[in-house]
């Protein structure tokens, strides 16, 4: 592929720009903020999202899509999951149904609980990549060894999208569990989100690594629910993820639970962080969705309380450590 198109100009599609511009790929960033646009195509950099990063002179920023659409042989959907389906309805008409789309977003869709490649297919007849895993973009950028994963219902696409964003720093593996992929991908941003409260309160290590563990029981249960496999869950785009998410400072939802363990409101702490946090709205749509399911999930329960009915965090906790006793199991 000679020429790609991100629809979204945040960090980690600005990471993986950086990526392909050095493979020597022709790459057009869209994005509706002129600030962004201007900002890269003349100071070649974005330190709105990413800061202290040469962007290189074959990645161009555009504010008319029409433009950054011209020629390009794939497109990667890199905005936020709650404004996917919209991203895609301002794609009809203009994009020619053999070019992959790729989404790199984590996350459900509120109200219809899709999973985003759900969402995309619906307003889109293009073949559909979704690229998952233990990633982030500051570290991507810098070039960091980084492993992330391909899934597609068309694994020839994912074989495409693998050679392409395959670089020394960067091993694409391809997983056909679609499903799997991206339940575990949304997921581990609640369990992320949770252990940032926890880290905010002043917990320790086996608060955390209990946390993670019976996240992990979250990530599963619902998951096989919904038609994913096992193994995907402890691969890279589960354990793998929920283990880069809830442990490095890099993580805005983990960030933003610390600042929620420390006192601060939702808003408060999301105003902070300064990008979207997905743990908050990942934590709504499961919460519907377990509910619909009768799937147990304690850690999303009682999250939610904290977001949105403003439970007392430590109160939160005990309520946990609390619960009916029972036998491990998995």
């Amino acid at each position: 592929m000679n020429k790609v198109t991100f629809l979204g100009g945040g960090s980690f599609g600005t990471a993986l720009s950086i990526l392909l511009a050095k493979k020597g790929v022709t790459v057009s960033i869209w994005d509706r903020d002129k600030e962004v646009v201007d900002e890269i195509n003349n100071e070649r950099k974005n330190d709105r999202y990413i800061k202290d990063l040469h962007i290189p002179e074959n990645v161009t920023a555009y504010y008319d899509l029409d433009d950054a659409l011209k020629g390009t042989e794939c497109l990667v959907l890199a905005v936020p999951s709650h404004v996917i389906r919209n991203a895609c309805k301002s794609l009809k008409g203009k994009l020619p149904e053999d070019i992959i789309v790729v989404s790199i977003a984590k996350g459900i869709e509120e109200g219809t609980d899709l999973r985003l490649s759900e969402v995309i297919e619906q307003e889109l007849n293009n073949p559909i990549v979704v690229l998952s895993g233990p990633s982030h973009a500051e570290e991507v950028a810098l070039e960091y060894p980084t492993t992330l994963v391909a899934s597609s219902r068309n694994m020839a696409c994912a074989e495409k999208v693998q050679d392409l964003f395959m670089a020394p720093h960067l091993r694409i593996y391809t997983n056909d569990d679609l499903v799997g992929v991206e339940i575990g991908g949304a997921v581990k941003n609640i369990i992320a989100l949770a252990a940032g409260v926890c880290d905010g309160i002043g917990y320790g290590d086996n608060a955390k690594a209990a946390l993670m563990t019976r996240g992990m029981k979250e990530i599963s249960r619902v998951g096989l629910e919904l038609g994913g496999k096992m193994e995907t869950f402890f691969g890279l785009t589960g354990m793998g993820d929920l283990i880069v998410t809830c442990t490095s400072m890099h993580s805005r939802n983990r960030r933003a639970g610390i600042l929620i363990g420390q006192g601060k409101s939702l808003a408060e702490a999301e105003k902070e962080v300064g990008m979207v946090v997905e743990g908050v709205k990942a934590c709504r749509a499961f919460y519907e969705l377990k509910e619909k399911l009768k799937v147990e999930m304690p850690i999303t329960d009682i999250l939610h309380r904290i977001l949105f009915d403003g439970l007392n965090p430590q109160e939160a906790v005990s309520g946990l450590m609390e619960r009916n006793k029972k036998a491990e199991s998995y």
